[in-house]
């Protein structure tokens, strides 16, 4: 273990990992695999900003717990990712074939509603938390250029959504969410070695007796962090829905083991959080503690995160305002229409405020896709009685969460 603790050959070892793993993914191999591709956009958008700042909120809510509330909240969203599999599965050909009894159609109607509603926020607010992040790593800190930032990004993404389609905007989460995981990769290695190193130490982290009511709320606002795998419902214009539901599937794989990983191997430096911090620079300041050289590393895996995490929201929005268009609204017109709506937002609202809007609008998605399910479900001629209790299950918790949930934002 000697070698390990020579701080200068990890900060040389790091980025040569990272290297390697961009140069795979970038391959041509890779790029071209049409599974990769369609697990791309639902992998992008549930890694998003949440990943950096998910360790340091658990770490100051359960303390040396934060390991199984993320566990919790892996496990309730693959719950939910079952539901939106089921209804790729076996609503989209009741509603393609016009088979999709009346109160169905309003619960798949009202659900987009909804969902539509959270991705134009979501696509606004990741731009421009990116904006402001980059901006205060310049030193040049200031709302006005960075609400100029965020709408000349939003205008390139809805441009390139506009002009070359859906493949151009999958490119761009192609290379986004490369360098994205060869940073994690770094990331999960650098805090490997310093967990070996210390003995996985957690005497510095405080054991925190986080069963009450505040918390639980919190926790379930926390189901937002692993957001995004419901995008895979709304790219049906361009993969089938065999791949799109084991597509899904590998990206909250992926997603799930990343985080699972993630959160175990960070918390021993969880106690190292000054003031209780729980924004993104609190993860990079712990990670820089393993090796300095993670620090602008992450930096970078910040911005790749949210701008990452835009793109395969727009393209889950127009995927969405497409079907619910009937087809009128074209695809590539769909992704303007979002990033306009998104422009109009920055200038218009506060998104630190309305983010919780947004939360609440997702939740609410999920549970009336859960609803959707179950009426499909049960108009069959043999109901699978335990898919109709974990599907009432997973409503009655998506219902608690619309209700209580306090959101990450």
């Amino acid at each position: 273990m000697a070698i390990f603790a020579r701080v200068g050959w990890m900060n040389s070892v790091l980025p040569l990992l990272s290297l390697c793993v961009v140069l795979v993914l970038f391959s041509p191999g890779v790029r071209n695999r049409t599974a990769w591709q369609a697990t791309v956009t639902p992998l992008a958008s549930i890694i998003g900003s949440g990943f950096l700042v998910v360790a340091p909120l658990l770490g100051h809510l359960m303390g040396r717990d934060a390991w199984l509330g993320m566990s919790l909240i892996v496990l309730l969203a693959y719950g939910i990712g079952a539901v939106i599999r089921f209804n790729i599965a076996q609503v989209e050909p009741l509603l393609d074939q016009g088979r999709l009894p009346g109160s169905a159609r309003w619960l798949e109607r009202l659900s987009n509603l909804a969902l539509s509603l959270a991705y134009v926020i979501s696509v606004a607010f990741y731009l421009r938390l990116l904006s402001a992040f980059a901006l205060r790593g310049l030193g040049m800190e200031n709302d006005l250029w960075a609400d100029w930032l965020t709408s000349a990004m939003l205008a390139f993404i809805g441009g390139m959504g506009l002009v070359y389609g859906l493949k151009a905007l999958e490119r761009l989460e192609e290379y986004s969410v490369s360098i994205k995981l060869s940073v994690i990769a770094a990331l999960l290695l650098g805090l490997a070695v310093h967990d070996a190193r210390t003995g996985f130490d957690l005497s510095g982290v405080a054991v925190v007796d986080w069963n009450t009511p505040e918390a639980w709320r919190v926790l379930a606002g926390l189901l937002l962090v692993v957001q995004g795998f419901e995008t895979s419902r709304y790219l049906g214009n361009a993969y089938d829905a065999g791949l799109r539901i084991r597509s899904m599937r590998y990206a909250q794989w992926l997603s799930g083991g990343i985080y699972l990983l993630f959160v175990a191997l960070v918390t021993p430096l969880l106690g190292m959080v000054e003031g209780g911090r729980v924004d993104e620079t609190a993860v990079i300041d712990l990670a820089a503690r393993a090796a300095w050289i993670l620090g602008p590393m992450l930096i970078l895996a910040a911005i790749m995160s949210q701008f990452s995490a835009a793109v395969a929201d727009t393209v889950g929005a127009g995927g969405l305002v497409e079907e619910e268009s009937r087809r009128k609204i074209p695809e590539k017109t769909a992704y303007a229409l979002v990033t306009g709506l998104g422009i109009a937002l920055v200038w218009g609202a506060n998104l630190y405020e309305i983010i919780a809007l947004a939360s609440r609008a997702f939740a609410l998605y999920y549970l009336l896709q859960s609803l959707l399910a179950l009426r499909v479900l049960w108009q069959g001629p043999k109901p699978s009685w335990p898919k109709t209790t974990g599907f009432v299950l997973m409503a009655l918790l998506l219902l608690a969460v619309v209700l209580f949930g306090k959101a990450v934002g």
